[in-house]
């Protein structure tokens, strides 16, 4: 009977040997997946974690009142000055002890070189800004004598060691290799040009003070050291985000020292003439530098509104300022449009781009609905990505460069994509070059329901909606950041690579897409992967293909559910108790099995 006590047992037997082997089933599924895909990490096994080696405990410190003890890590390193604790040294002071200077000093990446760069470049600054000051102005007197050399032998100090230390462990390129070896930096650098300038700097034409007094024009050659000046300005234009700011900067400053030149001569020539003599010269009133460096400006700039020179050396001194002002400013301003222009050359690009775009846009009569979406997009790709197309500035580099790129910028959003996982490491660099970036606006469709996929996104930035239900515009799940949609498409085959689902971007939506036919052109080199691919493929649309009642989701309501099938591993065993002819449990289940087939039938 189909309600007696033996008819829910044997159910429930049925019933339980059923899910075991469902059980079996998945774990064979599992070990078939993990030998094909390597990546893929079981659920049930974890590595476990391994006790972490204890630091050597400090002397132990009672916590304050109220704070247990296990909240404070034991054997914490510090420092204090306290008698309660062991003392310990700073940190940074055994670094300091530990530190040992390199043997060779990289001169394009060392950081360490730029810093000793800057130094040099201030000692360098103070000989050519202040010998001037202190031959022409009567600044440098016999009571603070002893202040202004104190800072010249610091700067030739500086200098010395820029020698001694620096230049002679700077590595070089020789035939394409780079040269680190003690000998050969040294010899490289007692051949160059740099050495014979830097040797002319340190002349020691200080003896001369014993016979003329001290004089600052014999520090004149210090002002030869210009090498470092401008090795300085390269690598740090190098390492500067906004390098133009410091060209700017640079560019001011040389028109400044410009100014402070000739105010300086013109303080000589009318000492030479006599303070106050002709209504030419300076009258000696006010302060001297700041009265001539005024001067100055209103010669070199071409103002005008100066007095008349008097004498034949007052003539020609105005003559060769005249001509020398013309001069430089013309120079200044030249130099100054070029880094203005280095500085906004894209932004210039971007305004003939967009220019370019709105004429052709007018002279077709374009509807301003799509002239508004063009500008929007112009914008906001610009401010987004500082450029139009991120290619343009990869392509001028090396394969490998451009591959590094890459990596640093995709690789991490790639190596998530399920299809991918378990293919060749060297394929998926090869492919990531050739993702594409494209910007989509609010409401642009990414993709249409029907049409052919031949692509496959990654959003790199912003959202995307995909859309479906009976009028097609149901939300059926928001994919951000970091999500990848399409994948299937690329490798699905016999029309099966027709779209879903329209997706549509919610708001401004950055996107990297990756084409069907350049996967192709990769998989060519990488068998093994194709195939792993195209397993993948055929697996993801077996999932999307079965019908909802074939995942589970509940059907039509049936007055008496059908009965489960007999599990293979148990009618084995049935049919074999049935053969041996026995009489246990298996035969008596056997019999009843029999009996509830007749009465079903």
């Amino acid at each position: 009977r189909i309600g007696s006590a033996t008819s829910l047992s044997s159910a429930i037997v049925n019933t339980r040997l059923q899910e075991l082997v469902k059980l079996f089933k998945e774990r064979t599924e599992k070990v078939k997946e993990k030998l094909t895909d390597p990546d893929v990490t079981s659920d049930d096994e974890s590595p476990a974690t391994s006790p972490a080696k204890p630091a050597p405990a400090a002397a132990p410190v009672p916590p304050p009142a109220g704070e247990p003890e296990g909240d404070k890590p034991a054997g914490e390193e510090h420092y204090c000055e306290m008698l309660c604790c062991t003392f310990k040294s700073r940190p940074w002071l055994n670094r300091l002890k530990n530190y040992r200077f390199p043997s060779s000093i990289d001169p394009l990446t060392n950081l360490m070189y730029v810093l000793w760069l800057f130094f040099v470049v201030m000692a360098w600054n103070w000989n050519c800004w202040l010998i001037p000051v202190r031959w022409a102005f009567p600044y440098q007197t016999p009571a603070n004598i002893h202040c202004w050399l104190f800072v010249d032998y610091l700067c030739d100090l500086i200098y010395l060691l820029d020698i001694l230390v620096f230049q002679a462990r700077l590595q070089f390129v020789r035939g394409g290799d780079i040269i680190t070896d003690k000998k050969a930096m040294k010899e490289n650098y007692l051949r160059s040009q740099r050495f014979k300038m830097d040797m002319v700097c340190l002349l020691p034409l200080d003896f001369f003070y014993f016979k003329v007094g001290v004089n600052p024009l014999l520090r004149f050659p210090r002002c030869l050291k210009y090498m470092a000046f401008f090795e300085f300005n390269n690598r740090l234009e190098a390492i500067l985000s906004k390098a133009y700011i410091y060209r700017v900067i640079r560019t001011t400053a040389y028109l400044l020292y410009s100014l402070h030149v000739n105010s300086c001569l013109y303080y000589w020539a009318s000492a030479y003439e006599g303070l106050g003599s002709t209504t030419w010269v300076y009258d000696g009133e006010g302060n001297s530098y700041i009265r001539c460096y005024y001067w100055a400006v209103k010669t070199l700039i071409t103002i005008g509104g100066l007095p008349d020179p008097k004498t034949l050396f007052e003539i020609v001194f105005q003559l060769l300022n005249y001509f020398t002002g013309v001069f430089a400013f013309s120079v200044m301003i030249g130099q100054m449009r070029d880094v203005v222009g280095a500085a906004t050359a894209g932004q210039t690009y971007y305004r003939s781009c967009m220019d370019s775009t709105i004429k052709y846009m007018n002279f077709y009569k374009i509807p301003k609905a799509v002239q508004n979406r063009v500008k929007t997009w112009y914008e906001y790709t610009w401010h987004s990505q500082g450029m139009l197309d991120e290619s343009e500035l990869l392509v001028q580099l090396p394969d490998k460069m451009r591959l590094d790129i890459a990596i640093d910028v995709n690789y991490n959003i790639v190596s998530k994509v399920a299809l991918f996982q378990g293919c060749d490491r060297q394929m998926i660099f090869d492919m990531l070059k050739r993702l594409r970036s494209v910007v989509y606006l609010p409401n642009d469709y990414v993709c249409k329901k029907g049409e052919i996929g031949r692509e496959m996104y990654i959003i790199q930035a912003g959202q995307v909606q995909v859309l479906g239900g009976p009028d097609g515009k149901t939300v059926l799940v928001t994919l951000k950041a970091g999500s990848v949609f399409g994948e299937i498409s690329l490798l699905a085959a016999g029309g099966g690579n027709r779209r879903t689902a329209n997706v549509v971007a919610h708001g401004f939506a950055n996107l990297f897409i990756l084409d069907k036919k350049d996967l192709n052109e990769i998989l060519v080199h990488y068998p093994e992967s194709q195939k792993l691919l195209r397993k993948k493929a055929k697996k993801m649309l077996k999932n999307n293909n079965k019908p909802k009642d074939e995942k589970g989701a509940p059907g039509d309501p049936l007055i008496i559910p059908p009965k489960a099938d007999t599990p293979k591993l148990f009618q084995a065993a049935l049919a074999a108790t049935g053969r041996m002819g026995g009489k246990g449990p298996l035969a008596q289940l056997r019999w009843r099995l029999k009996e509830l087939k007749a009465m079903q039938v």
